[in-house]
């Protein structure tokens, strides 16, 4: 009963002023500006799959590429207020997946997920490569490099990378700051597979979209977020043994982010969700799930004007700027980007 009446609590509601939604769950009110970044005529957006806000406050968007777009260009940077400032990455075309940023001393560096095209590879924010890596097969799980299908990555305080093959065998791969492979943990496509409607067992992992290193607890710990039936997040000891898992609240997890003790999560199943430091959900923000129960069905395919003002269709990747407003991007067909500023 407390569940249900703590989920009802957080039942968003989307109001207009003028032609702009204001978002309001809990005790959160953002206002809206859907397609916020609005690139040149010459790139036309794919799906818009991630997005980071530099520290100088620069919004960088990886998106696959629209099959109309006369640039072949992956990854676009825009300016605060939304205007274009430069793009590159056409070799990332179709496969333009996890996007995650990372400082490192003053510096701060690109790591770019390709599930297409089976890499991770580390970059400056101008798209100068510093390295590559592919399917880990020190690791004894695979046979061939196309088996390896990554969806994003995680780096440690102490410089090590948890790779997840969210779409290959569902492994999380640990290498250390050198890149030595360290060890691979989770993964149970078989077990998936043998019945596709049951959770797995704690330690497993299925569909593993979202990773990130969770800050606020007395250590730090690795977080996964899991789609399917398993439908949660998973946390780890940073040396992979499981610890618990977090139901509530999640449907099918995209990615991670943090702000002032908020745990951000765009959930692909329609709506963008925060929790609080015990990751109790605390807002669900324009939640599009319609009275059948479906979210992106039917909808993720159409243009722009088959899209409700204030709801979303599939958060596939979202973020904090410095102030605590929100950037969410879309797995649709023709990219959206959405700025949610904090009004209340």
């Amino acid at each position: 009963m407390r569940r249900r009446t703590l989920l009802a609590s957080l039942a968003g509601f989307t109001r207009l002023y003028g032609s702009t939604p204001v978002l309001t769950s809990g005790s959160f009110s953002y206002e809206a500006t859907h397609d916020w970044a609005q690139p040149p005529a010459r790139i036309q957006f794919g799906n818009t799959h991630g997005i980071i806000v530099t520290a100088d406050r620069r919004v960088v968007v990886a998106h696959t590429v629209h099959k109309s777009s006369e640039s072949p260009d992956a990854i676009c940077i825009f300016d605060d207020q939304g205007k274009f400032i430069k793009s590159w990455g056409a070799d990332l075309r179709g496969g333009a997946h996890g996007l995650v940023l990372h400082r490192e001393g003053n510096t701060e560096f690109l790591y770019h997920c390709d599930n297409v095209k089976g890499f991770v590879r580390k970059t400056t924010l101008d798209g100068e490569v510093v390295w590559i890596l592919h399917a880990p097969h020190i690791s004894g799980l695979y046979s061939r490099a196309s088996e390896f299908k990554p969806s994003t990555l995680a780096i440690a305080p102490n410089g090590h990378i948890y790779i997840a093959d969210g779409y290959g065998k569902f492994y999380i791969h640990q290498f250390d700051e050198k890149l030595r492979w360290v060890r691979s943990f989770g993964g149970s496509r078989e077990l998936m597979d043998r019945n596709r409607d049951t959770e797995t067992p704690a330690g497993t992992t299925i569909w593993p979209h979202a990773i990130a290193i969770d800050p606020r607890g007395e250590q730090p710990l690795l977080m996964v977020g899991e789609r399917g039936a398993n439908s949660r997040i998973q946390y780890f000891s940073l040396d992979g043994k499981p610890l618990h898992s977090l139901h509530e609240g999640v449907r099918w997890p995209s990615t991670f982010d943090f702000h002032n003790g908020l745990l951000l999560m765009p959930d692909l199943k329609a709506v963008v969700t925060l929790f609080d430091r015990a990751n109790r959900p605390v807002a669900h923000l324009g939640d599009g799930r319609q009275p059948d129960g479906k979210t992106y069905e039917n909808l993720r395919n159409l243009n722009r004007d088959a899209f409700t003002p204030g709801k979303f269709i599939a958060p596939h990747a979202a973020c904090f700027d410095p102030d605590g407003n929100i950037f969410v991007a879309e797995w649709v067909e023709v990219g959206r980007i959405t700025r949610l500023r904090r009004v209340g």
